[in-house]
């Protein structure tokens, strides 16, 4: 099931909100598929809504130095009483200068307009920082997202397993009770002895404990897939191992593909490779802001006063419009020079960090790509044991049943099968784990990301 989300992050975070909830704590009995559990935790897993929050502190960021670049306005007001003369500060185009207040009433109202011109590059390179800033928190998010929905599905994998063990077992202890029941008949008729038949009472005992493990371990990796989803919500009525109830089967089908074009998809799509990509253009971008400390700055400003007039009527206030231009160069900064060094140094410091992902990035593939072989192999290994498990446990039965072999040899074919079949469960769901990380490590995802026209 693949999603399409448009990467601008308001539209990303507008239809993540807007799907569909597929919680089910007031309905545990209804089965849970693979899809729907990814689709309620690409809405309430924590991780996810944490990087969500990221997101909206990069906008926040975003628009604060955007701010620089627009014209500022601002607006100042007071009145004041006195019975001496005061002088006050007041700002005008930047320069503190001071004011007389007379005896007597006082008003004063000023607007000022202030617009920047040219700051040496730094407030367009600040732009651009933050921007970038912002689609590396968006890289994040899919990361993050990714790393989320392939937990979801190891877990729904691992609850597929613990389920299909429960069967396992449970058909093992039938086969087991059954035999137990032949062999109390024949030993009512003096077949077999008392030590045949105590031997069959405690395969029967001994069976029963892996069954208990299994199901156990089935409640623990429900409640694992509830963490996962960020499910927070449970029925106090309802027992963990039926608050998630689950459909489907391990998948079985074989994916095969070639470490090099692994690797050039790893390359490519991995969210965590842009995203240091982005930051490496970012901290690029810190030193123009940096170097911009050299270079002058020019804005230009205007404004309009009104104050009290010669007398106490408002209609006599002096106005006024005012226009001015401010410039300033800090000749020798020998801060700004360490600061450029500090912006260098962030660079390659990015850089090595790309490197160092990269390097990661393609020991995971190749390290998925090897699980992956291995699992194949498994997959075709344990199936052929379990069909000749099966075989021999027929035989043994009719060997038994007809007198020419012991007891032992039953037990024996009966406990290899059980043995066959755990292991190509666990083949199985191996196979299915290392799909499911190998698609990951070549940043493959549940979502797929598009980039507005």
């Amino acid at each position: 099931m693949r999603h399409r989300i448009l990467s601008a992050p308001l539209a990303l975070l507008a239809l993540m909100i807007a799907l569909p909830s597929s919680r089910a704590a007031d309905a545990p009995a209804t089965p849970l598929t693979l899809e729907q559990a990814l689709a309620e935790a690409l809405e309430h897993n924590f991780a996810i809504r944490q990087a969500r929050e990221r997101i909206r502190q990069q906008e926040g960021v975003l628009t604060q130095v955007t701010a620089a670049a627009l014209p500022g306005v601002s607006a100042a007001a007071n009145y004041q009483k006195s019975s001496t003369q005061t002088i006050q500060s007041s700002t005008t185009a930047g320069e503190s200068l001071p004011v007389f207040v007379p005896t007597g009433r006082y008003w004063r109202m000023s607007i000022t307009a202030r617009q920047n011109l040219y700051a040496g590059g730094g407030i367009r390179a600040a732009v651009n920082e933050a921007t970038l800033s912002r689609d590396a928190a968006t890289l994040q998010l899919k990361a993050t997202i990714d790393d989320a929905l392939l937990d979801v599905r190891l877990k729904f994998y691992a609850i597929l397993l613990a389920r299909a063990q429960v069967a396992v077992e449970e058909q093992n202890l039938v086969v087991l009770e059954r035999q137990l029941r032949d062999v109390n008949v024949r030993f009512e008729v003096g077949s077999v002895s008392n030590f045949e038949r105590l031997r069959a009472e405690v395969a029967v005992a001994s069976a029963r404990a892996p069954l208990i493990k299994a199901r156990n371990d089935h409640r623990l990796a429900i409640e694992e897939l509830r963490r996962a989803m960020g499910r927070t919500e449970i029925h106090p009525s309802t027992a963990s191992d039926r608050s998630i109830e689950v459909a489907g089967e391990l998948p079985a089908e074989r994916l095969a593909i070639e470490l090099q074009e692994a690797l050039a998809r790893a390359k490519v799509q991995r969210p965590e490779l842009q995203r240091l990509t982005r930051l490496v253009e970012a901290a690029e971008s810190g030193i123009n802001i940096a170097r911009a400390g050299f270079l002058p700055t020019l804005a230009v400003s205007v404004g309009a006063e009104l104050r009290k007039g010669p007398t106490d009527r408002f209609t006599d206030s002096l106005r006024g419009w005012r226009a001015g231009v401010q410039s300033g160069w800090n000749v020798a900064s020998r801060a700004t020079a360490g600061q450029v060094k500090q912006a260098e140094s962030l660079v390659e410091q990015a850089r090595l960090a790309r490197e160092e992902a990269e390097l990661a990035v393609e020991m995971e593939v190749r390290r998925a790509i090897a699980a992956l072989t291995q699992a194949n192999e498994l997959v075709t290994a344990t199936r052929k044991s379990v069909e000749q498990a099966e075989e021999a446990l027929r035989v043994a039965e009719v060997r038994f049943k007809a007198g020419t072999s012991i007891q032992l040899e039953l037990l024996q074919a009966q406990s290899a099968l059980t043995v066959a079949r755990t292991n190509r469960l666990r083949a199985d769901h191996s196979h299915s784990v290392a799909a499911a990380q190998l698609h990951r490590a070549m940043g493959e995802s549940e979502i797929e990301y598009v980039s507005p026209q």
